[in-house]
């Protein structure tokens, strides 16, 4: 596990395996212009180490508004297909409100993206499916 960027609300990783992942571990609450910036960066870096894998660790995200939600789904989910994305792991919030609200987000992605998304409470799992 590389590190490749730290932030005091953000650090993300680089998971080399059988594939290559990007880990997104969320330290705490940021508003949505950091929120947005710090996902593009990361869609950035999916692309240019080529990541067939993509971990989401929302244990400790705070709480994301809805149109923060909306803008992850209309424009990131499909940069992510772009970079050759097969396979996305989530772990759960711990706060229930966040797990509702991303859940919900995540069922009505799932419809429409051609990757497998799959929530995770163990992250250890997350990153092994992740890298698979």
């Amino acid at each position: 596990m590389q590190l490749l960027a730290s932030y005091p609300y953000l650090k993300l990783y680089l998971h080399e395996g059988n594939s290559r992942a990007i880990e997104a571990q969320w330290l705490g609450f940021v508003g949505s212009t950091l929120l947005r910036q710090a996902t593009l960066e990361c869609v950035a870096l999916a692309g240019e180490h080529r990541i067939t894998g993509w971990i989401a660790d929302d244990r400790l995200l705070g709480p994301v508004r809805p149109v923060d939600l909306a803008w992850i789904a209309s424009e990131i989910l499909p940069k992510l297909v772009e970079v050759g994305l097969q396979r996305f792991a989530r772990i759960e919030a711990l706060d229930p409100l966040n797990q509702l609200l991303i859940g919900q987000a995540q069922e009505a992605a799932e419809q429409q993206m051609p990757f497998t998304l799959q929530s995770f409470t163990d992250v250890d799992l997350a990153r092994a499916w992740a890298c698979e």
